[in-house]
């Protein structure tokens, strides 16, 4: 750092990273948003800080000598008037916004980083646990199912939500087993002859009725045909009589 007795500024050109940072510099002292800032006054500004420091007779890097002469390039553009015969390439007024522009992109950059550095520091406001936490597991089960089982399970859940005992009710026609029973009781005690539609229960009309009919004939059938009972019609389609079996 360098002093002198002048209350002038005197900058220590090493606490900038560049010539474009002393530019943000001197541009913050206009106290202006960067998109209206006035490019000639920065030249000015940088020039005569530039002087100065010379004058002081102090070392300065080569690159804020080179920003120096193209700002005094950029200015002389600014102050005249374009010559009809321009090479093609950026005008004055384009290479003053891309120097604006990029002195606010310096300008945000500086901002992350100074909210970046006082976000709290490891090591110094916030300290790691002793023992590292162990990795994280989340389980996700994969289920690998057939159609079937799927369906067995659903079937199992269904059944537990709305479990219900079925109760079938026995059947209101006459089976053969019940007919056979029946008639059994009247063997040996039927020594003349009966017709067959006395042995018929009380099982009212119609299809009841009629399967009493078809399981009483096949009893006395079975029990004709096992040598107990004794059959006899007198003509086609008339009445069935039945007997016991005689010795």
């Amino acid at each position: 750092m360098s002093e002198a007795a002048s209350p002038a500024l005197v900058l220590d050109l090493d606490g900038y990273e560049g010539p474009i940072d002393l530019l943000l510099a001197l541009a913050r002292e206009q106290k202006v948003d960067l998109a209206r800032i006035s490019i000639l006054a920065l030249a000015d500004q940088y020039l005569a800080f530039i002087a100065e420091q010379r004058r002081l007779q102090l070392e300065i890097a080569a690159d804020y000598l080179v920003m120096a002469a193209w700002l005094a390039y950029l200015k002389s553009r600014l102050l005249l008037p374009e010559p009809p015969d321009e090479e093609s390439g950026p005008s004055a007024v384009e290479l003053a916004d891309a120097l604006a522009h990029r002195l606010r992109l310096v300008e945000a950059m500086q901002r992350a980083g100074a909210a970046l550095m006082a976000r709290p520091l490891l090591g110094r406001d916030v300290f790691l646990r002793g023992a590292p936490d162990g990795l994280a597991t989340i389980d996700q089960p994969v289920y690998a199912l057939s159609l079937y089982e799927l369906l067995k399970a659903y079937g199992d859940s269904h059944r537990r939500q709305h479990g219900q005992v079925l109760t079938i009710l026995p059947s209101a026609y006459q089976s053969l087993h019940e007919a056979l029973e029946r008639l059994a009781r009247f063997v040996g005690q039927l020594p003349e002859w009966r017709e067959l539609m006395a042995f018929l229960p009380a099982a009212g009309q119609g299809p009841l009725r009629r399967s009493a009919l078809a399981a009483t004939f096949a009893a006395t059938l079975e029990l004709a045909k096992r040598g107990r009972l004794e059959l006899r019609q007198d003509r086609a389609f008339g009445p069935l009589y039945l007997r016991s079996a005689r010795e």
